[in-house]
């Protein structure tokens, strides 16, 4: 009598985990809407947070929400500028569970009480460090003949994983609190996203024309200057130098762009939005300098509106456009931006004008406190939208 043998079966593959940027850009979504609900609600005093609101808000989107995202595009892509094998599962696996369980202490700690907070800040920090250290290995072990930019990656992670340290610290001494948030801010999540940015988008506009070998160097230089200058300028003569130092960065950022030739009105919608993303960024450090001289000589607040221009006519309109892109073709479909998607960029531009209004509104009085409803609700209506679109892409792998 014979009998058959049965093949062994294979667990099959979880698809959420089979590629690197699924996890961290469905976590880094799933907070964006999160994270911006509880600081509203906190904001307006309908929750009772246990830090303060500028706190939460700072923290919890660049070390909750932007890092993992900026995560799940570098782990894909950093390999490849290094010339080095893709991040290995077991070890992003870590990660993603490390920053998802960072990321409930840290709401269970901001709505109950600090102690949890600062655990769950304790494992940020660590799953930062651990990011610092992989794109640091890569790095160093790399066969790649051109490591400028990626050199500039890795030293933005370092400011990043320095602002995250400080930031907590500012909890028990708040005299340290803004200069840790203009480091985290400008050196790591702007300059991060400026250095990636300054790589891919003439790259995918195929440019050919030469870059300037100083330009990254030098707005590095400027970005430190810039950081230092938010930090101090309470004072009359160094927001004077601030201002200087913005027009500078606007100008000079502007005209190196334009060199590229990278504008086509031919170009695929979807290399437009990375356009508009790109001079976002001079036009909101013009647009900063604006802002401080009417602070100066008006004796007034805009209550952050130079940072929230650069954060969302830049980051933003960046981040959705290289996450879309990622999404796409990592999903074996062609990047694309028509109907609904090509909608949510456009509508990317409306949350930057509702918040840009609500800046206006409190510097010169106008009472329309409603302004603040509006711009967190374009926020959430944008990011929910394009979770719909997109989260079941990154989850099940669906067209």
């Amino acid at each position: 009598m014979t009998f058959s043998q049965e093949k062994p079966q294979t667990k099959k593959e979880n698809y959420f985990l089979s590629q690197v940027h699924q996890p961290f850009f469905t976590l880094g979504i799933s907070n964006t809407i999160i994270m911006m609900l509880i600081f509203a609600l906190g904001y307006k005093g309908v929750l009772t947070l246990s830090v303060d609101a500028l706190f939460f808000h700072v923290y919890s989107l660049i070390f909750i929400v932007f890092i993992n995202i900026f995560t799940g595009f570098l782990f894909t892509t950093y390999p490849k500028y290094t010339g080095m094998n893709n991040v290995e599962k077991p070890f992003y696996k870590k990660l993603f569970y490390i920053n998802l369980f960072g990321f409930i202490l840290f709401l269970i700690g901001a709505l109950t009480h600090v102690t949890i907070l600062l655990i769950a800040t304790t494992l940020i920090i660590y799953g930062n460090y651990l990011i610092v250290k992989k794109l640091k290995k890569l790095f160093e072990n790399s066969t790649a003949a051109n490591l400028e930019d990626p050199f500039w990656m890795l030293r933005a992670f370092k400011f990043g994983l320095a602002g995250n340290i400080l930031m907590v610290i500012s909890i028990f001494i708040p005299v340290i609190q803004q200069f840790a948030i203009a480091l985290s801010f400008f050196m790591f999540l702007i300059f991060l996203t400026f250095a990636v940015g300054q790589r891919m988008i003439p790259f995918f506009s195929h440019s050919m024309e030469e870059k300037d070998e100083r330009f990254i160097g030098t707005v590095f230089v400027l970005f430190i200057i810039k950081t230092i200058l938010a930090t101090f300028n309470s004072y009359d003569y160094v927001k004077i130098a601030e201002i200087i130092v913005d027009i500078l960065l606007g100008l000079y950022m502007l005209g190196e762009f334009l060199k590229w030739k990278i504008l086509d009105k031919n170009a695929h919608p979807i290399i437009w939005i990375l356009h508009l993303g790109l001079f976002w960024l001079p036009a909101a450090f013009v647009l900063d300098a604006i802002s401080l001289i009417a602070e100066l000589y008006l004796d007034t607040s805009f209550y952050f509106l130079g940072i929230h221009l650069i954060a969302l006519g830049f980051l933003t309109t960046i981040l959705i456009g290289f996450g879309t892109r990622v999404t796409y073709g990592h999903s074996g479909q062609p990047p694309q931006a028509e109907g609904l998607v090509l909608g949510l960029f456009y509508f990317t531009q409306i949350v930057v004008l509702t918040r840009f209004l609500y800046s206006l509104n409190i510097g010169f009085s106008w009472g329309l406190n409603f302004l603040f409803d509006i711009s967190f609700t374009t926020w959430l209506i944008l990011f929910v939208l394009w979770a719909a679109k997109f989260l079941p892409v990154l989850v099940r792998g669906a067209k």
